[in-house]
């Protein structure tokens, strides 16, 4: 449940950032009125996301065991790819989100109205399809769909509570901090996920290598207790993993750790 509402929090209020920004710069130019019609848009962006999360929940009940287990796999990478991507471009482009968006609102108000609902569509959308794949993938690594569903409906609301909040300018935080915090955190979940997608490869049968296990703690926590369940939930925490869910898990995780808090290059002029 905690990842999914860190998920849900972080990808909310990067939405809610944008809307803000849209929003602010509409009414600084003297087009508060078009308020509503990007509103369109950013409407418009949510139902589609919603719709395929929903998509991809129903359209692998009635698919064999194995092909809905090689999906999951996919849809596992593709949402750890989709994370990390989050973290790294947040990371370093926080500071030209606002002038890339006035650019284009700019653009769009010289032409149609349409082009502002496009605008505001495109910029919400990204963060939906992310949130959708990344939290639906994260539920099947956790295990826990209805703690997950909670944990992400209740970050998006704290997102968007938040985000009017700092509309209405009742509000200030740190947003470098906040993501850098955020998403140290969520390098754990998408080296949890990363190494559940070998597991539904190893159950499909398409990848079978290295599948002995690491180590069993299931003498210590049991699967099912209450402490496995928090951990689970919390960190994609695995009781007996295979070899390679444990490779793939610390790889993820060494790599993307080093990338992340590695300080960057300051480039020195005479």
């Amino acid at each position: 449940m905690l990842g999914s509402y860190l998920i849900g929090i972080r990808e909310g209020l990067e939405a809610a950032l944008i809307i803000s920004i849209l929003a602010s710069y509409l009414k600084k130019v003297g087009q508060h009125r078009q308020i509503r019609t990007m509103m369109v848009g950013v409407i418009a962006a949510i139902v589609a996301s919603i719709v395929i999360g929903l998509a991809l929940s129903i359209s692998l009940k009635d698919l064999p065991a194995y092909t809905q287990e090689n999906i999951t796999g996919a849809a596992s990478i593709l949402a750890v790819i989709f994370i990390t991507w989050m973290i790294f471009w947040m990371s370093k482009n926080s500071h030209r989100l606002a002038s890339s968006l006035r650019t284009g609102v700019d653009r769009a108000l010289a032409g149609s109205a349409l082009g502002l609902v496009a605008v505001a569509f495109l910029s919400v959308i990204r963060e939906g399809l992310e949130t959708s794949i990344s939290l639906w993938t994260a539920a099947k690594a956790t295990g826990g769909d209805q703690a997950s569903v909670l944990g992400a409906v209740l970050g998006l609301v704290s997102a968007a509570v938040i985000g009017y909040l700092m509309y209405r300018g009742a509000v200030r935080i740190n947003l470098g901090l906040f993501f850098k915090i955020t998403g140290a955190y969520l390098i754990v979940i998408a080296a949890s996920i990363f190494a559940y997608a070998f597991a539904e490869f190893n159950e499909s049968g398409l990848f079978t290598v290295l599948n002995g296990p690491s180590y069993d703690l299931s003498g210590l926590i049991a699967e099912g207790s209450l402490v496995e369940v928090i951990l689970k939930g919390a960190f994609g925490f695995m009781v007996a993993p295979t070899l390679m869910q444990t490779i793939a898990w610390c790889a993820y995780a060494a790599v993307t750790s080093w990338l992340y808090l590695k300080p960057s290059k300051k480039i020195v002029t005479n």
